[in-house]
């Protein structure tokens, strides 16, 4: 058995939304500075980084984080390579023969190559998945979709495309880091921090592959 970090290591030098507070992470408390014991405080957007979104992202009244179903954030799921697309469509996915038992469906695209080389500024032209490569995704049955860039919506239109999976409960997981993951088929384990009626919340996303 082989275990995959697939989420980025939270720190200052990540790129951030635009417009969204940046990370700050200082020690409240110091051992070299004579308290007993480290302590660590911090304050960052719960959309930076790996992280999950949860419908009330966009649908006011809707269920924050520990509304979301475990069962579909653990799991099998298949990682498909679309390298050279601009844009996650329809058309795109009908050409990546994904097996009609998909639930959870991880897209590695170039975004990946941006985290491989350690890029810390935000990119405006990332790979997305459009309203019809949402649509595609409900019809087909699946329950949770990762990307690898900060939304899983393109830069300027974010709306369209989060409401369409959200409305549907399918679970959106942004910010995965898949440059160093074939495609195939792994069980996938992505944990969001149990924020209470939150937006969405951080996590530690793997890949096992067995």
């Amino acid at each position: 058995m082989t275990i995959h970090d697939i989420s980025l290591v939270l720190d200052s030098r990540l790129p951030i939304w635009p417009g969204d507070p940046p990370l700050e992470l200082a020690r409240a408390r110091d051992i070299g500075k004579g308290s007993n014991a480290n302590v660590s405080h911090i304050t960052a957007s719960v959309h930076m980084g790996t992280h999950v979104d949860a419908p009330l992202h966009f649908i006011q009244g809707s269920g924050g984080i520990e509304t979301l179903d475990l069962d579909t954030l653990i799991g099998p799921a298949l990682v498909v390579e679309a390298l050279e697309a601009d844009i996650v469509n329809a058309p795109l996915l009908d050409s990546l023969s994904i097996p009609s038992e998909t639930s959870r469906l991880l897209i590695k695209t170039r975004n990946s190559a941006l985290w491989e080389r350690g890029e810390t500024q935000f990119q405006a032209d990332f790979v997305a998945v459009d309203v019809s490569g949402a649509e595609w995704m409900i019809a087909h049955g699946i329950q949770l979709i990762g990307v690898d860039y900060i939304s899983v919506a393109p830069f300027q239109n974010t709306k369209p495309t989060h409401l369409t999976l959200l409305e549907a409960n399918v679970i959106p997981v942004e910010g995965l880091n898949l440059s160093q993951i074939e495609p195939g088929d792994y069980n996938l384990v992505c944990l969001p921090i149990n924020l209470g009626d939150c937006d969405g919340a951080p996590a530690r996303a793997v890949l096992i592959d067995q």
